[in-house]
């Protein structure tokens, strides 16, 4: 046998030698380092939708099966997958949930372009944000709606288009009330709804009476007229703005009747 053909045995021997330790060793490892799940969590993710988008408050689908079984999170932490799926997950945990009314997201502006006074217009990157860097709005209002769009570029269910007057519209169809829209909006101008809720505020500002009136035809002043005339005492007016307490408002229309600038809407 030459020499070169014993330095190839005793290195392919070497090579098998190392194989076979390192083997041995990962199966020891997998043993020894082994992570024991919760057949539960691997159940109640198997029932969520998967889409991962975070409406939930988690990171993913596995994430809040996980935040289910073991850290107590709601059994409808889903959005999307609304009351059947917590339905089915509640079987799974032996838990169980009355239907609630579902909430989509709400647009609180109507200063379009048709109300509001424009400072600039933008060229630029389609973003709200983006416009933001710029300059506090494009419009003499800097709490209203921008308009560009970044709540429609963040609803991964096509959900949200945006009109005519440069508002996003919400289909109920395809909304899953994921939230995604709401957290994508800089200026805070979505919030969620339910249908039962049939009295709304649409303005955000709490710019003062005069500020108001100088560059929106359509905003709240706070001139008080509609705290002064709710019988059931559901309006309230802080720094300027005139908030709601829906389960106090019954719904009466006295509010949306008296106010100057059709700021209160009845749906």
């Amino acid at each position: 046998m030459s020499d070169l053909t014993t330095v190839l045995i005793n290195t392919v021997s070497v090579l098998v030698g190392l194989c076979i330790a390192v083997g041995a060793m990962l199966v020891f490892a997998s043993k020894v380092f082994k992570v024991e799940t919760n057949p539960l969590v691997d159940e109640v993710a198997s029932l969520l939708p998967g889409a991962n988008c975070g409406g939930c408050g988690f990171a993913g689908c596995a994430s809040c099966a996980e935040a289910i079984v073991l850290s107590g999170a709601p059994i409808n932490s889903c959005p999307v997958g609304g009351y059947d799926v917590a339905k089915q997950i509640g079987v799974v945990m032996g838990q169980e949930i009355s239907e609630s009314e579902k909430a989509f997201p709400f647009v609180r502006c109507q200063g379009g372009q048709a109300h509001c006074t424009t400072l600039y217009d933008y060229h630029g990157v389609e973003s709200c944000k983006a416009a933001l860097m710029l300059c506090d709005s494009t419009k003499g209002c800097t709490y209203g709606c921008i308009g560009l769009g970044t709540c429609v570029k963040a609803c991964q269910f096509d959900a949200l288009s945006m009109g005519e007057d440069g508002f996003p519209v919400v289909n109920k169809n395809l909304c899953t009330s994921c939230g995604n829209c709401i957290a994508a909006c800089p200026n805070g101008i979505l919030t969620f709804a339910r249908d039962s809720e049939k009295v709304h505020v649409l303005c955000r500002s709490h710019d003062k009476g005069k500020d108001v009136k100088a560059v929106c035809e359509v905003g709240c002043i706070g001139c008080k007229k509609c705290e002064k005339a709710c019988p059931a005492e559901a309006i309230k007016v802080t720094d300027f703005l005139a908030e709601i307490d829906q389960e106090k408002c019954t719904g009466c229309g006295a509010c949306v009747e008296i106010c100057p600038q059709k700021s209160i809407e009845l749906r």
